[in-house]
């Protein structure tokens, strides 16, 4: 399924060059370092929902494509801020900056996109978007923190894996659909619905990215990366839970002492396959899915609702 870029053409051409301008810098280094980033980064999805939502809600202003930079600038941060606690030297099939720039330059990058952010909206009083924006972010950091705790002892319950990606992953894409939402209407309800909408949508994209851990595709990630980092996904949590105790305690043994054994890895993984980890994920984030499409049906039916619905099932169809 192809993205609905269609709907906003024009509007996301008019966003990249705002983006490129917000985060310029008189430093050379840090312009260089910017310039790398904004040359390699992604499908762009969080600005597609910013702008779709707010072609829903409204006439797409200057406060929409404010939040639109936004949303990027604290993604880009986060991401920067990623690589350097995931120790990872790979982002999107190229070097991290990490990789290349190390920690110093690496947890500085993220701050000063964080600052701009922040000045961003400061500069033109856009004293909501600010506040649906960092709110997102302390959840980020929440989330990423609830991980780190339970990665320890690897005991983890259903609820709380919920917990951890409501705010690690869903929290900025709920927030990006919000803040699109209020830049054209004004409107709490409007926007509070939408906040629902991404957040349904990010708990989908989520189990996704769980999903591919378990799959041989070229998806940009080796198969059982999440593993050996030992973080929680679903499909692990539901077969620690469904298992008898000695199996338990073999797939414990290895995610903690044996996981650069590729063998050993196979057998988790095959595990998490015959205990129906995978079905049992599908069917969640599929559920997900369909409670994000039932917030949408609160606004009128039209090309930009049915764009903001293909989006969802782009998040969850999608091959890497």
């Amino acid at each position: 399924m192809n993205l609905p870029t269609h709907l906003v053409k024009e509007e996301l051409e008019i966003f990249e060059l705002k983006f490129k301008e917000a985060v310029q810098s008189q430093a050379p280094l840090l312009d260089r370092i910017m310039r790398y980033i904004v040359k390699r980064k992604g499908k762009q999805l969080r600005p597609l929902f910013v702008l779709l939502s707010a072609k829903l809600c409204g006439t797409i202003n200057d406060a929409a494509y404010r939040a639109a930079s936004l949303v990027e600038i604290l993604h880009t941060a986060t991401l920067v801020h990623d690589d350097v606690v995931d120790d990872s030297s790979e982002r999107r099939g190229f070097f991290s900056t990490y990789a290349l720039w190390k920690t110093k330059a690496s947890v500085l990058i993220g701050d000063y996109l964080l600052a701009k952010g922040l000045l961003l909206t400061l500069e033109y009083q856009d004293y909501k978007l600010l506040h649906i924006l960092s709110e997102a972010v302390k959840k980020i950091s929440e989330g990423e923190l609830l991980q780190l705790e339970k990665a320890r002892n690897l005991n983890l319950q259903e609820e709380v894996y919920y917990e951890i990606i409501r705010n690690k992953t869903a929290s900025l894409l709920a927030s990006a659909c919000a803040a699109g939402a209020w830049a054209t209407s004004q409107n709490e309800a409007f926007s509070n619905r939408l906040l629902k909408f991404g957040e349904f949508t990010g708990m989908a994209f989520q189990i996704k990215d769980d999903l591919f851990d378990y799959t041989s595709e070229d998806i940009g990630k080796p198969t059982g990366n999440d593993i050996k980092e030992k973080k929680l996904t679903l499909p692990l949590i539901y077969t620690l839970n469904k298992v008898d105790r000695s199996t338990r305690r073999k797939i414990i043994y290895i995610v903690k002492n044996k996981k650069e054994n590729k063998e050993e890895l196979n057998w988790v993984i095959g595990e998490v396959i015959k205990a129906g980890g995978i079905d049992y994920s599908i069917q969640k984030m599929n559920a997900f899915k369909e409670m994000a499409i039932q917030e949408l049906h609160h606004f009128p039916d039209g090309p930009v609702r049915k764009g903001l619905e293909d989006m969802v099932r782009f998040v969850t169809d999608r091959k890497y």
